[in-house]
Parts: structure tokens; sequence; C-alpha cells
């Protein structure tokens, strides 16, 4: 499923015009990053959790020469599923 599609299943399910649906999908992405943004977690009961690990910095190789990289530190989002979404996706 990809952005429009979503649209239009939560425009449907809401009973809402594609208009509303986008607007609100967008709320609810720009929620998120900016949460994330900002080092919080956002966590939906029973769908999942949105965290922040961070990945520490460390020494690469460049495949194409051999030659040593630094790889620095970044802060990676992350998706922890919950016990219900896997449940539904286990059957």
């Amino acid at each position: 499923m990809n952005k429009t599609q979503l649209i239009d299943h939560i425009a449907e399910q809401a009973q809402l015009t594609r208009q509303q649906a986008t607007r609100a999908l967008d709320a609810v992405l720009g929620a998120v990053t900016d949460t994330l943004a900002r080092g919080g977690d956002v966590t939906l009961v029973g769908f999942g959790s949105f965290v922040v690990d961070e990945r520490a910095a460390r020494k690469g190789r460049n495949p194409k020469t051999g030659e040593a990289v630094d790889i620095p530190a970044v802060k990676m989002p992350k998706f922890r599923p919950g016990k219900a979404l896997k449940d539904a996706v286990n059957g």
C-alpha cells in the first residue's frame, strides 16, 4: 500500500473527503516526525512505538578501494510493533 492508497482507505473508512484524509494523514506523519526529531517517542497502544535509536560511530571499508572509512554516529528512527499488530499479522 502506498500513500495514495492509504489516503483513499482513510477517506472511505472515516467517511471523509480525500482532501480531509490527506490533511489528517499529513498531520499524523508530521507529529510523529516532529516528536522523533526532538528525541521523543511516539507510542500507539496496540499498534506499536516509533523510537529514535543511536548508532555508534564505527570503522568501515570503501568496497571499491578497500580504504578504511570513518562512519559517524547517527540517530535512526525505528518502529517496534505492538502485540496486537503482531497477533493480527500472524493470524
